[in-house]
């Protein structure tokens, strides 16, 4: 096997040729080569510094390499790294212990790990079929995944259709409308159509650029569904773990009307950087999958649980939800009040924000971002994501803020 250390020769342009000649094509292209990071800041290949605003999408909460997360990997890599799910480990039953108790979740309450969000999902979609009927509800603009179950609750077409037939029953109602999701539950669509198993949303759309729920409409959901029997399932894949500001964005009175859903799923920022998910199943909920009915190779091993348990611990020792609330409101406020006629407004909680653009050059401001040094990333035509590292300073957030007020795109009506 090559190794990695003897090819330090190569630069961006060579690593990109061979990335070219041997990984499979469906990312395109990579935009850089990136060698190392540390904190909120990555280096390319040759030799070049980002400030990384985009943090793995929304993964990496601690920055790169931070010492606490890389020391639990390392201690538990060489003291037990894996064992199947036949045996539970300490690290494993301490973690679904500390996710619980942070969900708040009743008596009864259960965890089920896996490796990723999308798996999360898929978990959670069996879930809703075994309650035996027949309807699952999503919204248009949700996105929860790319395996075939989580790709059926994904609305968008050009993910779904080179797939189809996906797994049927799934139904997308317009994003934040009241009265198509009461009629999903009324007894005239319940008679044509059968009724409701279950209602899987994400509060906030991260892919569909940053769009939040308005307010109240997780507290109908979550009548609608209780009065009905059905699930309610919040995707908290990319807005849990601290992104917003609290451990999950339905935690926000505001937003979440201090529902208690069913199932909460989660990934990306849980390990750090490291692949683990999760499903959180609230009470009465944790009996659907029963033995055998579900399982996972990899899921919930003890290396996976010490990078969680490490990346909760430090986000719960450097009170980092506090931060996230400050630092993502000193950054939307700075943008904000840069004066660059291209920004139209900066929308999202916490530090997962979009800066909604005057056009659609959003890929053109990414590019331009890049070549600055900032690592963004152009969820939609007019719309840039940022989803930084939990860790982020205030004058890294103001220096993101300078790039935004400088950055120009030629407009070609002019």
């Amino acid at each position: 096997m090559t190794d990695v250390t003897t090819r330090t020769e190569l630069t961006s342009d060579g690593w990109t040729e061979a990335y070219t000649r041997s990984v499979m094509d469906t990312f395109g292209p990579p935009q850089r080569i990136l060698v190392r990071g540390e904190g909120a800041y990555v280096w390319d290949a040759d030799g070049k510094r980002y400030l990384d605003l985009l943090a793995g999408i929304a993964v990496n909460a601690l920055g790169h390499a931070h010492p606490t997360l890389t020391a639990a990997i390392s201690a538990q890599l060489g003291t037990l790294g894996h064992v199947s799910n036949f045996f539970g480990t300490p690290t494993q039953i301490t973690l679904a212990e500390r996710l619980l108790q942070l969900a708040e979740a009743p008596d009864g309450s259960r965890v089920f790990f896996t490796n990723s969000g999308t798996e999360a999902n898929e978990a959670a979609f069996k879930m809703v079929r075994r309650t035996g009927r027949p309807r699952v509800l999503a919204l248009e603009g949700g996105f929860h995944g790319r395996t075939m179950g989580a790709l059926a609750l994904t609305a968008k077409a050009a993910y779904r259709e080179p797939f189809e037939p996906l797994p049927g029953g799934v139904e997308h109602l317009p994003f934040g409308d009241t009265d198509a999701l009461v009629e999903a539950f009324s007894p005239e669509a319940v008679a044509a159509r059968g009724e409701v198993a279950g209602f899987v949303v994400e509060p906030i759309q991260g892919e569909a650029g940053v769009r939040e729920l308005p307010a109240g409409y997780l507290a109908l959901a979550r009548r609608l569904t209780a009065d009905a029997g059905a699930l309610l399932v919040l995707d908290e894949v990319q807005t849990g773990i601290g992104r917003t500001g609290r451990w999950f964005a339905h935690q926000h009175p505001e937003l979440g009307g201090g529902i208690v859903p069913d199932v909460v799923t989660l990934a990306k920022g849980l390990g750090g950087g490291f692949p683990v998910g999760a499903v959180v199943a609230y009470g009465e909920s944790a009996t659907l999958l029963g033995r055998g009915q579900h399982g996972t190779t990899f899921g919930g091993n003890p290396v996976a649980a010490a990078a969680a348990l490490a990346t909760l611990g430090v986000i719960e020792r450097d009170r980092l939800l506090a931060h996230v609330v400050e630092v993502g409101e000193t950054l939307r406020r700075a943008i904000e009040a840069g004066g660059n006629p291209l920004v139209a407004e900066v929308r999202g909680r916490g530090l997962l924000l979009a800066v909604r653009l005057d056009r659609p050059v959003a890929a053109e401001v990414a590019r331009a971002a890049l070549e600055a040094g900032f690592v963004v990333n152009a969820v939609a035509p007019d719309a840039i994501r940022l989803a930084p590292p939990l860790v982020l300073t205030t004058d890294q957030a103001l220096d993101a803020a300078r790039f935004f007020a400088g950055v120009t795109v030629p407009d070609p009506e002019h």
